[in-house]
C-alpha cells in the first residue's frame, strides 16, 4: 500500500491537484478474484471505462487479463497497448452503423444488446460470430443511475425475447458464440449475482444457442468506501458462482469459459486524488475548506452522493472539526464532503480523497476551461509511470486547433 509519507512526497514533486495510482494494489485485486472463484475456465476482463490510465492498462494485459470496452476509441487503445483482439469485447449500447462498421474490421466480437443492431447485423453481416447482451430481469447497484437490470433500464434484450431472436439469427445464419448480463455497479447483495447468472442460464440452452463458447456476468463487486464498511464475502460468493456454473456446464454438455468484466473492484482502491486546501471560510452555520481540484476531476459525490473517504495528509492529529470539502468550480454542488469530521483542516494543507481510481478520471473533464490534472503509478512502492497535466495553454490550444471559421478569429 501506498503511504501517507509516498502521497505528500509526490504531490510535492508533480504538484497537485493529483491522481496517484497504486498498480500493485490493482494487480492484488485481479489475482484476488481467481482465488474468490476457484473456477480453471475463468476469465477477467477489465471494464476499461474505470479508468484508461496506459500503465495500469499494460499492468492489466502482462497480467493476462482482457478487456471491456464500450466505444471504438476504448477498441482502439486495447489494440494498440497490447491486447489481441480476442481479448477484447465491445459492448457498447446505442451504438452507430458507423461505430458498428469500425469495430467489425478490427475482429473484436461485438456483444449486441438490442433486436434493432441484431437485424442490421443479420443483413449486413450474415455468418458473423457475435455475443448477445440480456436484460437479467435482476435490478441491483449502489446507484439507482447504475442499475443495469430491470424494466427502467436501456440495456440488453428481454429473456422473453429469445424466441425472436433466434428467428434473427437463422434469417442471418449468426453464429451466437457467447451470452452476457450485466446487472449494476457495486452490486448490494449476492443473491443478485447468482440470480442474474440462472436467469441468463436459463435460455443458455443447446436448443437456443448451440455454439455457445462462454458466458458472461458482467461485473459491479462491490468494495467498500466507507472505513466502517464491510467487504462483501467474495470467498462464499465464489464458491457459489463455480458450483452454479459448473452444474451449466452439465446440463449444456459443454465446458464453458466464464468471463467476468469487474471496472470498479479492480482499480477504485488503487486510486487517491491530491488536493491542497487554499481558502478557509467560515459561513453562518458551515465552515468550508475550498480546494484547488473540483467536480470535473472526481465527479462521484455530485452525481451519485457517493461517499469517499478524505484524509488530512498535513495535519492527521488535528482537533476534530466538520467541514464542506469543496472544489474551485462555479457551482454550489460542486462538494467532495458535506458536514464531514476532519482533522482541523489549515490553507495549504493537503487532502488525500480515497478511493479515486474508477469513474474519476476516467469522467474527468475540462469543465470552467480547467485542465485534468497529472496521474502518477506506483507499483512495489516506486513511481512506474506518470501521465503528466495539460497546461492552460495547451487547453487553450487544443480548444482553438479544432475551431474552423468562415472569419477571421
Amino acid at each position: 500500500m501506498i503511504t501517507h509519507e509516498q502521497l505528500i512526497s509526490c504531490a510535492e514533486k508533480y504538484g497537485t491537484p493529483l491522481f496517484v495510482y497504486d498498480g500493485s494494489l490493482m494487480l492484488e485485486r485481479y489475482f484476488d478474484l481467481f482465488k474468490f472463484i476457484p473456477h480453471p475456465r475463468l476469465k477477467i476482463h477489465y471494464a476499461l471505462k474505470a479508468n484508461y490510465n496506459p500503465a495500469l492498462l499494460t499492468l492489466l494485459r502482462d497480467a493476462g487479463a482482457g478487456i471491456d470496452a464500450v466505444s471504438p476509441a476504448e477498441v482502439q487503445l486495447a489494440l494498440r497497448l497490447g491486447f489481441a483482439p480476442d481479448r477484447i469485447v465491445y459492448t457498447a449500447n446505442n451504438m452507430t452503423d458507423a461505430e458498428f462498421d469500425r469495430v467489425m474490421k478490427t475482429g473484436v466480437i461485438i456483444n449486441i444488446g438490442s433486436l434493432s443492431r441484431l437485424r442490421k447485423t443479420a443483413k449486413n453481416y450474415p455468418g458473423t460470430k457475435l455475443c448477445l447482451r440480456f436484460n437479467p430481469d435482476v435490478c441491483d447497484g449502489d446507484n439507482e443511475k447504475t442499475m443495469t437490470g430491470g424494466d427502467l433500464t436501456k440495456f440488453g434484450i428481454l429473456l422473453d425475447a429469445v424466441e425472436e431472436v433466434k428467428e434473427i439469427v437463422r434469417a442471418g445464419n449468426l453464429h451466437i458464440v457467447g451470452l452476457h448480463e450485466h446487472t449494476g455497479s457495486g452490486l448490494q447483495h449476492a443473491e443478485s449475482v447468482l440470480q442474474s447468472m440462472r436467469n441468463l442460464m436459463a435460455i443458455a440452452t443447446k436448443e437456443n444457442f448451440p455454439e455457445l463458447e462462454f458466458l458472461d456476468f458482467g461485473g459491479g463487486f462491490k468494495v467498500p468506501y466507507r472505513p466502517d464498511e464491510s467487504r462483501i464475502d467474495y470467498v462464499a460468493m465464489g464458491k457459489a458462482i463455480t458450483e452454479l456454473f459448473d452444474s451449466f456446464c452439465d446440463a449444456y454438455g459443454k465446458e464453458l469459459i466464464m468471463r467476468f468484466e469487474p471496472g470498479k473492484y479492480l482499480s477504485a482502491e488503487c486510486g487517491t486524488l491530491i488536493t491542497e486546501v487554499n481558502t478557509i471560510k467560515h459561513n453562518r452555520t458551515r465552515t468550508i475548506a475550498g480546494c484547488n481540484s473540483g467536480f470535473p476531476q472526481l465527479i462521484r459525490p455530485v452525481l451519485y452522493d457517493a461517499y469517499h473517504h478524505i484524509v488530512n495528509l498535513s495535519n492527521p492529529d488535528g482537533a476534530p472539526h466538520i467541514y464542506d470539502v469543496c472544489g474551485n468550480i462555479c457551482e454550489t454542488g460542486d462538494r467532495f464532503a458535506e458536514q464531514r469530521e476532519l482533522p482541523e483542516i489549515r490553507e495549504y494543507d493537503l487532502l488525500a480523497i480515497e478511493n479515486a481510481g474508477a469513474y474519476c478520471y476516467s469522467m474527468g473533464s475540462v469543465y470552467n476551461l480547467r485542465p485534468m490534472p497529472a496521474e502518477v503509478v506506483m507499483v512495489d512502492g516506486k513511481v512506474f509511470s506518470i501521465n503528466r497535466a495539460q497546461s492552460d495553454d495547451e487547453l487553450i490550444a487544443s480548444v482553438l486547433a479544432r475551431v474552423t471559421m468562415e472569419g477571421k478569429l
